[in-house]
């Protein structure tokens, strides 16, 4: 099975951006501190996995 890199990217970002956003809302209340924080994991994310090659599939 063959993942595009754009599509690795993006479940990789919303992973990053999730686990941000649950660790921010624990006391029910988001600072900008925490909006920073959640937009940066989603960046960075983004970013680092799309520029991680995928391995190349063995031949048949």
């Amino acid at each position: 099975m063959r993942i595009s890199n754009t599509a690795k990217a993006i479940v990789g970002g919303v992973s990053a951006g999730a686990a941000a956003a649950v660790t921010a809302v624990q006391d029910n209340v988001v600072t900008t501190g925490e909006g920073v924080t959640m937009i940066l994991a989603v960046l960075g994310a983004w970013g680092i996995t799309y520029a991680v090659p995928n391995r190349k599939q063995p031949e048949a």
